[in-house]
């Protein structure tokens, strides 16, 4: 592998939204770091449609993509289309992974597609959508996976959170007052709080569960209509890099957190390496204009 410690060599990790945008860069970083990759998303040629703002969009990306990334690199990684927003994909997904690469040691839920409206125009079709995408889905691939790391003794479950699940900052800003995100928001709130839960409910079977999300916003295919242009993006590659962080240390060291990827790297002193592994990112520190109650230890 080109990284130069592939703490994760022989491990599985399933990896969801891998098809583009966030998912991919951590499906990347975990495959450089070692381990064989299964990514999963809706579109394994082809870039699928979802729906925002009542109306059918196409964003790029496919596994195929992502899978020819990981492989030129040097690394392994298999591909399996899953629709998250069907109960039967939801329930069948781990045991595909685990008949495919033959075990399942880490988890990262990252799948989903916001759709943004304020709560007085918001469809229950879309506030139902995004509880499918960003709540139902991990908890039923979750319960599925929990099982398969208990036998092997050992497992590393990675939820993607939300700056947004801590609560807008006083006086509101424009971007507060004009709405949106709420309901989003909401959720991943409980995406937090679910996760901190499931952490002291596996710590004895050493089975880790933590929260990774962006310090600020980054700009995916799947995240660039919801972000303002003028608005301050960062690389991914720092949150590639927290998530890597969650997923090999025991759960009795690491478990519980909601980490952030601009603040967390610089707190533990990580060096945050390219996707690929051979190089190296700029030490960066958390921009002044980020929410001023990200834990910078994850706590």
């Amino acid at each position: 592998m080109a990284d130069p410690n592939p703490v994760l060599a022989g491990r599985v990790a399933l990896v969801t939204g891998a098809s583009r945008g966030i998912g991919r860069a951590i499906a990347q970083r975990l495959a450089a770091a070692g381990a064989t990759v299964v990514v999963t998303a809706r579109s394994l040629n082809g870039a699928a449609a979802s729906q925002r703002f009542g109306n059918a969009q196409i964003v790029p990306g496919t596994l195929a993509e992502t899978v020819a990334l990981i492989e030129a690199a040097g690394g392994r990684a298999i591909p399996i289309d899953a629709d998250l927003e069907k109960a039967e994909d939801r329930a069948t997904l781990v045991e595909r992974a685990v008949d495919a690469a033959g075990r399942i040691d880490i988890l990262v839920n990252n799948a989903g597609f916001a759709d943004y409206a304020r709560i007085d125009a918001m469809s229950l079709e879309t506030f139902d959508r995004t509880f499918e995408h960003y709540l139902r889905a991990p908890f039923a691939l979750i319960r599925a996976a929990v099982p398969q790391m208990k036998a092997q003794g050992a497992g590393w479950i990675v939820n993607i959170g939300s700056v947004t699940a801590l609560p807008p900052t006083r006086p509101y800003q424009d971007y507060a007052k004009a709405g949106g995100d709420t309901a989003y928001a909401a959720i991943k709130a409980a995406l937090h709080r679910f996760s901190q839960g499931l952490a002291a409910e596996l710590v004895d079977h050493d089975i880790a569960v933590n929260v990774v999300g962006p310090s600020t916003a980054i700009r995916t295919p799947g995240a660039s209509q919801l972000i303002p242009d003028d608005f301050p993006t960062e690389d991914v590659e720092y949150l590639a890099e927290t998530v890597l962080a969650m997923c090999h240390r025991p759960a009795a060291e690491r478990t519980g957190l909601v980490a952030f990827s601009m603040h967390y790297p610089h707190h533990e002193g990580l060096t945050v390496r390219t996707l690929d592994g051979a190089g190296t990112m700029p030490a960066r520190e958390p921009p002044a204009f980020s929410h001023p109650a990200i834990a910078p230890a994850g706590i």
